[in-house]
């Protein structure tokens, strides 16, 4: 009897130790380098202010945070796909946009990742409004003016975009669903040629970040609306499609930091802390000002509910159009 009761306590003690391990380890984590997965080409327009987090992370996680791009597959999803398939223990982060996210789900099949079950979100980390611009010789100034030139003259304007299932296209999408206009979408292999096209002529409008603010004040494109309900600092004399009487056409490309899902929430904690005081730093604001974008400070919650009205708002466009992947 004696020796059965030395044999449970053993157990028990063994039992206990087993558990206090776990946040111990989430305590001293990290302990070796961290790397974070950009899912999209090197040189993209938020890569400087991704690299930027990573130095900020490094120093005030006391090892060493590397990028590691790894571009490929539809939207970004071979990179996600990575990360969703790695160890759950805080060392493989993915840095992701939209695409991979919320819209590739609704438009490609066998993603090889579910972007609810396969990932916990850590932090939201900035958002950038879309512009909605329109080529100089087209006869609007604002948005209620191009809604009526379009119903004036259906099928002549053609809006360009990245590609199927990006915001820009996705945005036009919704504009021409709500209001009931003819407008033919043009999808280029990236926002270069669009934007080149745009400038020509060849396509009349456009939805795309701040970023084409120099042709804006060159004369070359017009801006009709911030598709935002806060007017940009950048174009404080464009309204919003709030106030333009276009309420529902909102969308900012936003990035965030999700980990593999099972990822314990001591370390998803500790890097969402960090994360946050490095976004609201006077460096990492002014980082991302460049981009013309905001930083947003938040729990991975707030991210996760954010993800979910997102997915919800344009996989409900992406049916109405009957958007398929090509």
């Amino acid at each position: 009897m004696l020796s059965k009761r030395v044999l449970l306590s053993v157990l028990l003690g063994a039992g206990c130790g087993v558990f206090s391990v776990m946040p111990a380890l989430a305590q001293v984590y990290p302990t070796r380098p961290i790397k974070i997965v950009n899912p999209f080409p090197a040189g993209g327009a938020g890569e400087s202010a991704l690299r930027f987090l990573a130095d900020r992370l490094q120093m005030a996680l006391g090892k060493a945070v590397v990028i590691e791009n790894r571009p490929g597959g539809a939207a970004g999803t071979v990179g996600a796909k990575s990360v969703a398939s790695a160890d759950p223990d805080g060392y493989t982060l993915l840095a992701s946009s939209p695409g991979p996210l919320v819209t590739a789900p609704s438009l490609y099949k066998n993603l090889g990742y579910d972007p609810v079950k396969s990932f916990t979100p850590i932090a939201m980390t900035y958002s950038s409004p879309q512009v909605l611009t329109v080529h100089s010789a087209i006869p609007v100034a604002t948005l209620q003016e191009l809604v009526a030139y379009a119903r004036a003259h259906p099928g002549r304007l053609n809006f360009a975009s990245p590609g199927f299932g990006t915001q820009p296209h996705l945005l036009g999408e919704m504009l021409r669903l709500r209001t009931g206009i003819n407008i033919v979408h043009v999808p280029y292999r990236g926002p270069a040629p669009a934007v080149t096209d745009l400038l020509a002529g060849q396509a009349q409008m456009y939805f795309e970040s701040i970023l084409l603010l120099p042709h804006i004040e060159a004369g070359k494109l017009r801006a009709l609306a911030v598709a935002d309900d806060t007017r940009c600092a950048q174009l404080p004399g464009v309204p919003t499609t709030v106030e333009s009487g276009f309420p529902y056409l909102l969308s900012s490309l936003w990035g965030g930091i999700l980990a593999p899902a099972g990822t314990p929430s001591s370390i998803v904690d500790k890097l969402n802390m960090a994360i946050n005081e490095i976004l609201q730093s006077e460096e990492m604001v002014a980082s991302l000002a460049k981009l013309s974008a905001r930083p947003k400070i938040g729990s991975p919650q707030d991210f996760a509910r954010h993800m979910a009205a997102e997915t919800k708002k344009w996989s409900e466009v992406i049916t109405a159009a009957g958007i398929k992947a090509e």
